[in-house]
């Protein structure tokens, strides 16, 4: 496709149909008269618009807009079939697969459970491929995928690095394989950025250009967005602050090998049972049953559930060994994110993961309080809004951005 010269008729059209798409995308179905006014154009330049996207697929119509006063106008909307596009989060226990159409909507999702000696390919392949056929589309449809794990692919050597906890994700031919296995572009992404993708594009950092997210789940890690876009780092392994050296914890040294850091024994759910123990709290039952916590039916791990049942109990009452609990764990939190705070001085700091999300407003009140004594800036606190799969919403977001990039290329 030849590249549009600035200022040229189809350079102009180009603009205007993707202004005209990009509305469709926020408001939904729209009338020409209505397109025609958020975008400046003429009524018969936003009909030829319109019949030219109609034309190559891109939208469609889709009924009108009765009840209002006078004639019932035409509404176009997005064609969610014009592009599909796929979603994987990797965890240590499973492989969560999602399909979204064009619009971002989600029309199938499949989980594959972790076995011991899974390969991680067959496991890829078999999650993906079972939402495909849940969504009654062929591998083949999918324009691009974006794949979500622990750690970060090394962009010099190809190796996944700071996720020795993922079991079968470490063969050094690991991308050729899925490489070969899989017919569409594939990309790979940390789990806790494409959190972060995901609150930036439909969450608390929307309009926000410099902000960290700080996550804890099974790890506790951070995401650092500076001028609207990831900072990954040379090995991308930025944000791994669960290796941070801390205070109230002693040095712990070749950490890759242990998997851990001074901020992760500090801060990471691991510790909490015993913080709640010594603090004369009552610590959750064991799981046992699909519905406990932790349980055969849980999204999480038996280790992140205790914790999230203890602070969710200690929000609901925040008093006594309650109220000490919280404090204690806003300390912890408030040490590491304190040194990231004063490197990068963002904006916001989005609270996330299921272990922070449990505290609640009691938890980010305390941890406001405790960093604003030792951060230099103080940053505006908030609660990440995208609660459900928030990696697999990054996922889907990251792959579908580059795809409308390309789809809604009307310039050739």
């Amino acid at each position: 496709m030849p590249a549009a010269t600035p200022g040229t008729p189809s350079l102009l059209r180009a603009m205007n149909d993707r202004a005209a798409l990009e509305l469709l995308l926020t408001h939904g179905p729209l009338s020409r008269t209505r397109i025609g006014h958020l975008t400046g154009l003429s009524k018969p330049t936003a009909s030829q618009l319109l019949a030219r996207l109609e034309a190559v697929g891109l939208v469609v119509a889709t009924g009108t807009d009765g009840g209002r006063p006078g004639p019932s106008a035409q509404l176009y909307a997005i064609n969610p079939r014009a592009a599909y596009v796929g979603g994987l989060d990797v965890t240590p226990d499973r492989v969560l697969a999602a399909v979204a159409d064009l619009t971002g909507t989600v029309v199938a999702t499949h989980e594959v459970p972790y076995t011991e000696g899974a390969n991680a390919v067959d496991q890829v392949t078999e999650a993906l491929g079972e939402a495909v056929k849940a969504a009654g589309l062929h591998r083949t449809d999918l324009r691009r995928v974006v794949i979500g794990t622990p750690g970060a692919f090394d962009p010099q050597t190809g190796r996944l690095r700071y996720a020795s906890h993922l079991p079968g994700w470490h063969s050094p031919t690991l991308l050729e394989e899925l490489a070969a296995a899989l017919p569409m572009p594939v990309e790979y992404e940390n789990d806790v950025n494409l959190a972060a993708v995901a609150e930036q594009r439909r969450g608390a950092a929307r309009g926000h250009e410099d902000f960290v997210l700080l996550w804890n789940e099974e790890g506790l890690g951070a995401a650092l967005v500076l001028g609207g876009r990831l900072h990954r780092g040379w090995t991308g392994g930025a944000g791994e602050v669960g290796f941070l050296p801390v205070p109230g914890r002693p040095l712990v040294r070749q950490v890759t090998r242990a998997n851990s850091g001074g901020y992760q024994e500090l801060a990471g759910v691991e510790g909490l049972p015993r913080l709640a123990a010594e603090l004369g709290m009552d610590l959750p039952d064991t799981p046992e049953t699909p519905d406990a916590p932790g349980g055969p039916g849980s999204p999480h791990g038996p280790e992140v559930a205790a914790a999230v049942a203890l602070l969710a109990r200690a929000a609901a009452a925040p008093e006594g060994a309650h109220l000490s609990f919280l404090r204690s764990y806003a300390t912890a939190l408030a040490t590491g994110l304190a040194s990231v705070v004063a490197v990068l001085d963002p904006e916001i700091v989005v609270l996330s993961g299921a272990a922070i999300d449990a505290g609640g407003e009691p938890l980010r009140a305390l941890l406001e309080a405790e960093l604003a004594e030792l951060a230099p800036s103080r940053p505006r606190l908030v609660p990440g809004e995208v609660r459900e799969r928030p990696v697999l919403h990054g996922a889907l977001e990251s792959a579908l951005a580059a795809t409308r990039d390309e789809v809604f290329d009307t310039s050739g």
